[in-house]
C-alpha cells in the first residue's frame, strides 16, 4: 500500500514539474529566437501557438515509444475536455464576466470540431498508421492558418507579452536562452516517463485501463499551462487571446499532439473506450460553442453549465469501463 502512495505522488509531483519544464523551455526558446532576429510572426505561429502543449507532445512521443498508445489518446483527447469545460468554466468564476467575439469563436471552433472528426475516423479502427498520423499533423497547417487569420493581432500579442516577461530577467546572452531552453525541454522529457511509467505501474495494480487514467488525471495536470496562461490573459483583458489560447490548444491536441508519437511509433488504441469519450468530447465540444456564440459571452451560469459537463463525464466513462466487464 505504501508503495501505491509514494507512486501516486510521484505521479503528482512530475505534473506539477512538467508544468514548470515546459513553461521554462517554451519562453526561453522564444526568447532565443527573438534574439537571433526571428519575426513575432514565426515565433507565435509555431512556438507560442504549441507552447502549452510541450507535455502533451512529449507524453504522446513516450507513451508510443513504450508501446502505450492508450496513453497518447487519453491524454489528448481528456485535455480537449478538460479546456473546454473545466478550464473555461472556471475563467468566468476567477476572472469575471467577459465578452466574446462571435466571429473568431465559431471560427476556431469549427476547426476543433473537424479535428475530433478526425479522431473519430481513426481510432475506430482501433490502431494509427503512418499515414494516418502523417494526415493528423499536417492537418493543423491547414487549422493554424485559419486560426492566424482571425486571430494574428491577439497572437502577436501574446508573443510580445512573453518576451516583455522574459526581459525583466537578468538572462539576456543567447547561450543562456539555449541553456534553460534545453534545460526545460530535457525536464519535460523525463516528467513525462515518470509520469508514463506511474500510469503503467497503478493501471496493472488497480487493474484500471490506462485510457482512462490518462482521460481524467493527467489530462488536468497537462492543461494547467492553458488555465495560467488564460487566467493572465483575461487579468490583462486581452480575451481574444485567452479564446484563441484554449481553443487552439485543443487542436494541436488533436492534431499533432496525438498523431506525432504514433507517426514515429504507431500503436493499437482501445477503441471501446476512445469512441465513447471522443463523442462525449464532440457532444461538449458542440454544446459549447453552441451556448457561447448565443450569447456572446462568458459568465458564472455558463461557466457552472460547462463545469457540470466535464463532471458528469466521470460516471460515464466508468458506467462505460464497467459495461466492458460484464
Amino acid at each position: 500500500m505504501l508503495g501505491i502512495f509514494l507512486v501516486f505522488l510521484i505521479l503528482i509531483g512530475a505534473i506539477a514539474l512538467l508544468v514548470f519544464t515546459s513553461r521554462i523551455a517554451v519562453v526561453h526558446s522564444a526568447s532565443l529566437a527573438a534574439s537571433l532576429g526571428v519575426s513575432s510572426l514565426i515565433i507565435g505561429i509555431t512556438l507560442v501557438s504549441i507552447g502549452t502543449d510541450v507535455s502533451e507532445i512529449f507524453n504522446s512521443i513516450i507513451s508510443c515509444a513504450l508501446g502505450h498508445g492508450d496513453i497518447d489518446v487519453g491524454d489528448s483527447v481528456g485535455s480537449d475536455l478538460t479546456q473546454l469545460t473545466l478550464i473555461f468554466g472556471l475563467l468566468p468564476l476567477i476572472c469575471g464576466k467577459f465578452n466574446i467575439n462571435r466571429r473568431i469563436f465559431l471560427i476556431i471552433g469549427s476547426c476543433e470540431i473537424l479535428s475530433l472528426i478526425l479522431i473519430f475516423t481513426v481510432v475506430e479502427k482501433g490502431y494509427f498508421t503512418r499515414a494516418d498520423a502523417l494526415f493528423m499533423i499536417l492537418s493543423l497547417i491547414f487549422y493554424s492558418l485559419v486560426t492566424y487569420n482571425v486571430t494574428k493581432s491577439d497572437m502577436l500579442t501574446r508573443v510580445d507579452l512573453m518576451l516583455e516577461e522574459k526581459a525583466e530577467k537578468p538572462i539576456k546572452k543567447n547561450l543562456h536562452y539555449l541553456f534553460f531552453a534545453i534545460v526545460g525541454f530535457l525536464g519535460v522529457a523525463l516528467c513525462s516517463y515518470i509520469i508514463i511509467q506511474s500510469i503503467i505501474y497503478l493501471s496493472s495494480r488497480f487493474n484500471i485501463n490506462e485510457y482512462i487514467i490518462s482521460f481524467f488525471m493527467v489530462s488536468i495536470g497537462t492543461s494547467l499551462p492553458e488555465f495560467s496562461v488564460d487566467v493572465s490573459a483575461l487579468r490583462k483583458k486581452h480575451y481574444n487571446l485567452a479564446i484563441g489560447d484554449i481553443i487552439g490548444s485543443c487542436i494541436v491536441d488533436s492534431t499533432l499532439s496525438i498523431g506525432i508519437g504514433q507517426f514515429l511509433f504507431p500503436q493499437e488504441v482501445s477503441a471501446n473506450l476512445a469512441i465513447p469519450t471522443i463523442l462525449y468530447t464532440l457532444f461538449a465540444s458542440l454544446v459549447v460553442i453552441l451556448v457561447v456564440a448565443k450569447r456572446e459571452m462568458m459568465d458564472w451560469k455558463a461557466g457552472i453549465l460547462f463545469i457540470i459537463i466535464y463532471i458528469f463525464s466521470y460516471p460515464f466513462l466508468l458506467f462505460i469501463e464497467y459495461s466492458l466487464y460484464l
